[in-house]
C-alpha cells in the first residue's frame, strides 16, 4: 500500500536524522573540539536548506514526488557515508566536512518536501480520512525521533559517531528504495502535467504563486515569522548548545541521546493527548500556552543546572507540550492549500520557516567561544520567549479558532491515534493557507516535512519535513 510505502519510508529516514542530528555534532566536537566549528558545520548544513526550500517547490511538480525523494535519499546517503569513509582514510578536511554537510542539506528538504504532499492523495488511495494520516504520519515520526535518538546516544558511547553515521547513510538508502517500491504508478507522484512548457518564465510564475499564496495569509504568514525566530534558536540549541552541556556539565553522549528521547516521547505523547481531548478547547488558548512551554524553559534550566535530572523532566514536559503544536498547524494547512499549490506552498513555508536556522548554528558557536555556555544559553532561550509571545500579542491569531475548530473536533471525535488533524479549510480562497519536519515542529510542526518538529525543538517547519533537517 503507497501510504504503509510512504510511513515507513519516513520513519526509516526520520530515525537517521536523529542519529545525523546527534552524530554529526558530537563528530566535530570529538574531532576539533571548538564549538566555533560545531557551529560553522551546522550553518554548512542548513544553508542549503533555505536556498532549496526558496527555489525547489516547482521543481518537485515538475520532476514528480516520487523522482525526487528517491533522488534526494539517495544523494543525501552517499554524502553522509563519504564522512567516515574518508574519516577512516584519514583524507577528511574540515572543508571536506562543510562541503559534504551542505550538499546533504541542499538535497534533503525537496525530498522530504515530496513526501509530505503526498499524504492528502495517498490516505485518499489508502480509503482512510486525512486526519488519520496526517495523525500517523505525524506519530509515526516522533516515534521513530525518539527511538533514533537514544540509540544515537548509545552507540556513539559504544562504536564512535563514525559509524553512526554509516548507519545513518544506510536509512537514506532504505528510505529511496521503500519509495521506489511503494509509490511506482500512484499518479499524484508523479510529474505533474504542466499548462505550459518548462521555461524560465514558466518557473518564475509558478515559484511567484507558492509565495504569493503564503504573504496573502496573516495567520499563515505570522506563524511563519515566529517558527522562523524558534527554529533559529533550535538550531543553535541542537547543533552546538546541547551537546556543549552534555559533554562538559552531564555524562556526554548517553545522556545526549537520552535527553533528545526524551523529548520525543513527549513529543508523542501530547500529540495524542491532543487528538484524544484537544477538541474541547480553543486552539488558540491551547497554542499560545504551549508554544511558550515547549522551548524557553529547557534553555534556562540548562543554564541554571548542572546534572541531568532537571534538564529530563524539562524535555519531557516542554516535548509534551511541543507535540500539541503539529496537530493545530498540520489542520490549517493540509486544509486549505489546494494540490496544485501544495508543492509550491510547502517550500515557500519551509523556506521561510527555515531561514534563520543556518545563523542559529553559527550564532551559537560563537556566543559560547564569547560569553560561555551559560551566557550564550541565556542569550538564545531569551530570544525564543520573545519569540513565542507572538500569539498573546499580534491581532492576526486571533483567527486561530476560525480555521481550525472543525479539524480540531474531528481529530478528537476519533482515537487517541488521531494525533495530528487535518482539517477544513476553504482551500479555493487565495491566500487562505494556513499551517507543519520538516521537519521538525517538534516542537510543533511539520512532519517532517513536519509541520513543526524536530528532535529536541518546537515548531521547526510549518510546511514539511516534519523531520527536521538533517545537519
Amino acid at each position: 500500500m503507497p501510504l504503509v510505502a510512504v510511513l515507513a519510508a519516513n520513519s526509516i529516514s526520520t530515525a537517521g536524522t536523529s542519529l545525523t542530528l546527534i552524530g554529526v555534532p558530537w563528530f566535530v566536537l570529538e574531532t576539533t573540539g571548538s564549538a566555533g566549528k560545531a557551529g560553522l558545520v551546522a550553518f554548512c548544513a542548513t544553508l542549503p536548506i533555505v536556498v532549496s526550500a526558496l527555489i525547489g517547490g516547482p521543481v518537485i511538480d515538475r520532476i514528480g514526488r516520487r523522482r525526487v525523494a528517491i533522488a534526494s535519499d539517495t544523494v543525501c546517503g552517499l554524502a553522509v557515508a563519504a564522512v567516515p569513509l574518508l574519516y577512516f582514510a584519514d583524507a577528511l578536511a574540515f572543508w571536506m566536512l562543510c562541503a559534504l554537510m551542505a550538499l546533504n542539506g541542499l538535497v534533503h528538504t525537496p525530498g522530504n518536501t515530496a513526501r509530505y504532499v503526498l499524504v492528502p492523495d495517498l490516505a485518499e488511495h489508502a480509503g482512510t480520512t486525512l486526519a488519520r494520516a496526517a495523525s500517523l504520519f505525524d506519530a509515526v515520526s516522533r516515534g521513530a525521533r525518539m527511538v533514533g535518538a537514544a540509540l544515537a546516544g548509545v552507540l556513539i558511547a559504544l562504536v564512535g559517531a563514525e559509524t553512526v553515521l554509516l548507519l545513518d547513510a544506510a536509512t537514506f538508502l532504505a528510505s529511496a528504495a521503500l519509495v521506489a517500491a511503494g509509490l511506482r504508478g500512484v499518479h499524484a507522484a508523479q510529474p505533474a502535467e504542466a499548462a505550459a512548457p518548462v521555461s524560465l518564465r514558466t518557473y518564475r510564475h509558478e515559484l511567484r504563486e507558492g509565495y504569493a499564496y503564503l504573504f496573502g495569509n496573516r495567520l499563515l504568514l505570522g506563524v511563519v515569522v515566529m517558527v522562523l525566530f524558534m527554529n533559529g534558536t533550535d538550531q543553535g540549541w541542537n547543533a552546538v548548545l546541547l551537546p556543549v552541556h552534555t559533554s562538559a556539565e552531564l555524562g556526554g553522549a548517553r545522556d545526549l541521546g537520552l535527553l533528545t528521547a526524551l523529548f520525543g516521547a513527549g513529543g508523542l505523547t501530547g500529540a495524542l493527548v491532543y487528538g484524544a481531548v484537544g477538541h474541547r478547547y480553543s486552539a488558540r488558548a491551547v497554542f499560545s500556552v504551549c508554544v511558550v512551554l515547549c522551548g524557553a524553559p529547557r534553555f534556562l534550566v540548562a543554564a541554571l543546572t548542572g546534572t541531568t535530572l532537571p534538564l529530563a523532566v524539562t524535555m519531557v514536559l516542554s516535548g509534551i507540550a511541543g507535540g500539541v503544536l503539529n496537530p493545530i498547524l498540520t489542520t490549517v494547512i493540509y486544509g486549505s492549500v489546494p494540490d496544485a499549490l501544495r508543492s509550491r506552498v510547502s517550500g515557500a513555508i519551509t523556506a521561510g520557516a527555515e531561514l534563520a536556522m543556518p545563523v542559529g548554528g553559527l550564532a551559537a558557536g560563537l556566543l559560547v567561544e564569547s560569553a560561555g555556555a551559560d551566557g550564550a544559553l541565556l542569550a538564545m532561550g531569551a530570544v525564543y520567549l520573545l519569540a513565542t509571545l507572538s500569539p498573546l500579542v499580534f491581532p492576526s491569531w486571533r483567527t486561530l479558532d476560525d480555521v481550525t475548530p472543525g479539524a480540531a473536533g474531528a481529530s478528537g471525535a476519533g482515537s487517541a491515534e488521531t494525533a495530528g488533524a487535518s482539517g477544513a479549510g476553504s482551500a479555493d480562497a487565495p491566500g487562505a493557507a494556513g499551517m507543519s519536519g520538516a521537519p521538525e515542529a517538534a516542537g510543533a510542526g511539520a512532519p517532517e516535512a513536519a509541520p513543526v518538529s524536530s528532535s529536541g525543538s518546537c515548531p521547526r517547519d510549518p510546511g514539511p519535513s516534519a523531520s527536521s533537517p538533517r545537519p
